[in-house]
């Protein structure tokens, strides 16, 4: 019947943590609000950019990202629960234990992005951000083909640069590249479910009844497990969930009267199990009433995500591991991560630094790598 809050507001997402907690959340989030338009740029930029617009604040956010999730909202800093279960949440975006070095920073970056813009959503579904980008790019000449496999370089028209939105496996293949990412790591998968329902979910916590997002862990340890048992290669038994209410905030996602809702929760990579039943199982344990209210659901598991799309390898949605050094070091150490062996073939994926959950940034600093080199020559 409780739950924490992240809301626009600092302040409402502080009373939420309860009173022991509210100060020191306060304190940790300070030193990055109001910051944001110097913030972003600093932490999402390129590491050849030279020296970041606030190298202090930039450091102060390095010392804190670097940290598991586990440390940096343990109980050495949070006293009750709600506090380190929102934390944990965040983390588990990133598909990685809580334990893992670097979870920090997902957390703490999706915390401040809510406080400063946000959590926005497409009106009318993903879709409306396909076709602005589409109609966009028609504008200035460009072209769209779909539905045509590469399986070679070759296959393609001469040009001056191709960048791929790619796996670094498939891109090795098509570019002929050999074993240049032998060493890179694929990580655990998702079992998603798409609803159709009657009616909103009936959380017992008011304010998930009012959420665009709902993270489904009631501690820590819970969501800490549930994690670590998908990376290890075992079955869910009591999944952490993320969800997504979309049709409460876009009246044009449903007809009236009616809901979308989504969910999505981690298992191991390649996994060919069903997770219907431990999915709703934990949802109902915090909407009782749910499973009466579905009309219809699509499922897809690891095998229909890789599938759906061939870059999800072993249903991978994050396109490679976010655990040790890859964290942080993407696909392979080099100066120009997007930059490969051949001249003329650059990789814009999540695969490429800043990683995964962070949509266009890998592409906007691909383009950029290819410009420096046209203008080079």
């Amino acid at each position: 019947g409780t739950a924490a809050v992240l809301a626009r507001s600092v302040g409402e997402t502080a009373m939420s943590l309860g009173p022991r907690d509210a100060g020191t959340y306060r304190r940790l989030l300070a030193p990055y609000l109001g910051r944001w338009a110097t913030l972003a740029p600093d932490l999402l930029r390129a590491h050849w950019d030279g020296v970041p617009r606030d190298p202090i604040t930039w450091a102060r956010f390095g010392l804190h990202a670097l940290q598991p999730v586990a440390l940096l909202a343990g109980p050495l800093r949070f006293r009750d629960e709600k506090a380190r279960a929102l934390f944990a949440g965040l983390a588990g975006h990133a598909i990685a234990p809580t334990s893992a070095p670097a979870t920090g920073g997902p957390a703490l970056m999706f915390a401040i992005a809510a406080h400063e813009v946000g959590w926005p959503i497409p009106r009318g579904g993903s879709q409306s951000i396909v076709d602005a980008l589409g109609a966009y790019l028609r504008a200035h000449g460009g072209a769209i083909h779909v539905s045509t496999e590469v399986k070679r370089l070759d296959e393609l028209p001469p040009a001056r640069a191709y960048i791929f939105d790619t796996s670094p496996r498939a891109l090795a293949r098509i570019a002929g590249l050999g074993n240049a990412y032998r060493r890179y790591r694929y990580g655990a998968s998702a079992f998603k479910i798409d609803y159709a329902l009657s009616g909103p979910v009936p959380w017992t916590a008011p304010d998930a009844r009012r959420a665009g997002t709902v993270h489904v862990g009631p501690t820590s340890g819970e969501i800490g497990a549930a994690l670590r048992a998908a990376v290890e290669g075992r079955d869910p038994s009591v999944p952490f969930l993320i969800t997504a209410q979309p049709s409460l905030l876009d009246p044009s996602r449903a007809p009236e009267g009616k809901h979308t809702f989504w969910a999505y929760g981690h298992v191991p990579s390649g996994w060919k199990g069903d997770a219907t039943e431990v999915i709703e199982r934990q949802i109902e344990r915090f909407a009782p009433g749910f499973r009466d209210l579905v009309l219809s659901r699509a499922l897809a598991g690891p095998p229909e995500l890789a599938a759906r799309n061939a870059n999800y390898i072993d249903g991978d949605i994050a396109c490679g591991a976010f655990e040790g050094i890859q964290a942080v070091i993407r696909p392979k150490l080099a100066r120009v991560p997007y930059a490969t062996a051949h001249p003329a073939v650059y990789l814009c994926s999540s695969a490429t630094p800043p990683g995964p959950g962070v949509h266009g940034m890998s592409g906007h600093h691909a383009a950029r790598a290819v410009w420096r080199r046209l203008r080079a020559r």
